[in-house]
């Protein structure tokens, strides 16, 4: 397995293979996955994105691991970090498979009407009624291929090519949370209220980052995701 290592300031490393394709995030979150597996003291946290793994590390809890040793006379820290690493990755090959496809999460979806505003005119584009556009959206199933932007705010592959949309050309000020929005090939769950650009075509009522839970945020990469259109009153 070819990584390749950078420094990211000094308590952190980018990890990034030689992926090829719409598909390398894949290969990104069986790379976070199998290195979760073997998770040391040292390691504070472990985040995936479509073309990169960045690792974040205590510099004082790795120097402990490895004072006896004679290398912490020589390396920095960040060097140190990159030693440990691909000794996990190398480990890690056959974890790195995965023990599975993820998770799968049916979750509630009202469509159009102030919960979707941008449903209809994202049905025209489409060449679409705004009940052919919910169907086409809701009977496939998704992939989460990250969780960036902000917290819980999952990036979902899968999106029927048909239904692709450009962003707003104006983002609004606040989308309100739970809203399923739609920006080129992806689809995507705002968790909190915020500015942003995507085509919103209806809501959730599921919270996808709750400070309050044990795991704040719901969804993680590799979980599959279905959506189930509900009426409002089901929403409410």
């Amino acid at each position: 397995m070819s990584v390749h290592v950078t420094p990211l300031g000094d308590r952190a490393l980018v990890l990034q293979q030689d992926t090829q394709g719409a598909d390398g995030w894949k290969q990104m979150a069986d790379l976070a996955w199998a290195l979760k597996q073997q998770a040391e003291a040292w390691v504070v946290d472990i985040v995936p994105a479509y073309e990169t793994v960045t690792v974040l590390y205590d510099p004082a809890k790795l120097w402990r691991e490895i004072e006896q040793g004679p290398e912490a006379a020589i390396l920095l820290p960040y060097q140190l970090a990159e030693r440990k690493l691909r000794d996990l990755i190398e480990n890690g090959k056959e974890a790195s498979e995965r023990g599975g496809k993820g998770r799968r999460f049916d979750l509630p979806v009202y469509y159009g009407g102030q919960y979707g505003p941008d449903l209809e005119e994202s049905a025209e584009r489409s060449g679409l009624t705004a009940a052919e556009f919910v169907e086409e959206h809701s009977r496939v199933e998704y992939t989460v291929a990250m969780i960036g932007f902000m917290p819980g705010f999952p990036y979902m592959s899968g999106l029927p090519e048909n239904l692709e949309q450009p962003r707003k050309a104006v983002p609004r000020a606040i989308v309100p949370a739970g809203s399923v929005g739609i920006a080129g090939k992806q689809t995507g769950i705002y968790p909190l209220a915020s500015p942003g650009g995507w085509q919103i075509v209806g809501c959730t009522p599921i919270h996808m980052f709750d400070k309050e839970r044990s795991e704040p945020v719901l969804l993680r990469a590799g979980d599959r995701v279905r959506f189930i259109p509900v009426s409002g009153g089901d929403f409410r």
